[in-house]
């Protein structure tokens, strides 16, 4: 019996009830075939050995017999694909067992195009972004400044914006989005009075369209704000960037949501009860906190951290909480 035999008879003997080496090459144990005897659990009349260069299955209760390899073939289907390729590997193969060359499928390799970089300077080199930023108590050095932004957009996605666009290009704040250290999409916050305040544009559509996933721990509590800027003042956060609200496909294990404190938003509204009644946890902002996001209430001097986290409801208590909020 060659080693190959005697390996992957080792492999499949925890399947193999009474399973007993009775001595070299004589494997005896309960048939699996007919389960051997139904009164007495102790007998073993199936038997592996080894007959020249085969090893052969044989039981003297049911009478069936098999060369090992389907023997294996019926016991375990895997186990049998890796005993053919050793058998094959080793051209040892015996007498009664015709090895089958394996099939061997080698997809093309398919490359993604290397991720883009993002060429711009930060938004604290630039006056008008970095007024902006902190005069909201924004760091500046956490984004960046595009002064033509369709210009500078359609050199990372081509012809997104066409030669009329081109036309009336304007300077936007840049909010990178990445997902496993790659530039996957960006948002740009309009700086000057504009029809569109955000603009989102994604380089990989299959990516998530959501900001600062890189950087939180996703087994941890995560705070999801609906906007970027609105999540730099939480710890562990991120922000949906138009997103659909399914984060856990993306490794975010216990979501806590933070929408604006707009009890009078219908949309809004409808958002925190959806969440509510799928079971999530979200942030129901007390009475006297008047600002609707959570940006304005670090500009009024709240303590925002402690807030969100002193704030968090699921279940029964956050319908009462939520019923109450929207009476305000």
């Amino acid at each position: 019996m060659d080693y190959i035999d005697t390996r992957f008879i080792n492999l499949v003997s925890s399947r193999l009830q009474k399973f007993k080496k009775v001595k070299p090459d004589l494997y005896n144990f309960r048939c699996p075939v007919c389960g051997d005897s139904k009164k007495h659990k102790n007998k073993a009349r199936g038997y592996l050995y080894a007959v020249k260069n085969n090893t052969n299955f044989k039981c003297h209760n049911c009478g069936a017999s098999l060369s090992l390899n389907n023997f294996l073939k019926e016991m375990d289907v895997t186990l049998h694909k890796q005993y053919v390729l050793e058998k094959f590997k080793s051209g040892n193969a015996g007498g009664n067992f015709v090895v089958k060359e394996p099939d061997f499928h080698f997809e093309k390799p398919k490359f993604k195009p290397k991720a883009p970089e993002l060429d711009l300077p930060k938004a604290s080199a630039n006056v008008a972004a970095t007024t902006y930023l902190e005069r909201r108590k924004i760091d500046p050095n956490k984004f960046y400044y595009a002064d033509n932004f369709k210009r500078w957009t359609n050199t990372k996605v081509r012809n997104t914006f066409g030669q009329s666009d081109l036309k009336y290009d304007e300077p936007r704040i840049i909010i990178p989005l990445y997902y496993q250290n790659n530039l996957v999409g960006f948002q740009g916050r309009a700086l000057v009075p504009s029809k569109v305040k955000y603009i989102t544009i994604m380089i990989d559509d299959e990516a998530p369209k959501i900001y600062g996933l890189d950087n939180i721990r996703a087994d941890a509590p995560v705070f999801v704000t609906e906007g970027p800027f609105d999540s730099t003042f939480l710890l562990n956060s991120i922000a949906m960037c138009g997103a659909d609200g399914d984060v856990g496909k993306w490794g975010v294990s216990t979501p806590v949501w933070v929408y604006d404190n707009e009890p009078r938003n219908k949309e809004i509204t409808t958002r925190i009860s959806n969440t509510i009644n799928a079971g999530g946890r979200v942030v129901i902002f007390p009475s006297h906190v008047i600002q609707k996001d959570i940006n304005d209430m670090v500009l009024a001097g709240h303590d925002v951290q402690n807030m969100v986290e002193s704030n968090t409801y699921q279940g029964l208590e956050a319908k009462l909480k939520f019923n109450n909020w929207k009476k305000l």
